[in-house]
């Protein structure tokens, strides 16, 4: 119930970040922001977190390398969250509320596993 609602929403982020769908502003847009704030250089750092969501989305939604794919989700959005900290905890303000919603979704998604409905139960199961 977790992870798939979490990994589309990281999956259409990542989307916005590396291809410019969904209204986003693709690698090149993107890495001009993460440069206007910090994070150089900025089309790398937003291929990166482009890529930590997109992918970790996807792998979160089909809950193969669940564990691994929350690990890199939550560095990531721990990395967002400096951004936003000045602006005080809510969204309205550009604030941290949705990084850290979604780094606690990506925590406990590392240390209780995609579930039994995931890829990576039932590979395990057929494993062993």
């Amino acid at each position: 119930m977790l992870r798939v609602p979490v990994g589309i929403v990281l999956a259409a982020h990542g989307a916005q970040k590396l291809f410019g769908w969904f209204g986003g502003y693709g690698i090149e847009g993107t890495g001009q922001w993460m440069e206007s704030v910090g994070f150089a250089p900025g089309a790398l750092m937003a291929f990166l977190a482009g890529s930590a969501e997109f992918f970790g989305g996807l792998a979160l939604i089909l809950g193969l390398l669940t564990r691994p794919a929350a690990v890199v989700v939550a560095f990531t959005m721990l990395m967002a969250m400096t951004v936003h900290l000045g602006n005080g905890l809510f969204i309205a303000n550009n604030g941290y509320e949705f990084a850290l919603t979604l780094l606690a979704a990506s925590i406990a998604l590392a240390i209780n596993g995609g579930g039994k409905f995931a890829a990576d139960h039932i590979i395990a199961n057929k494993i062993r």
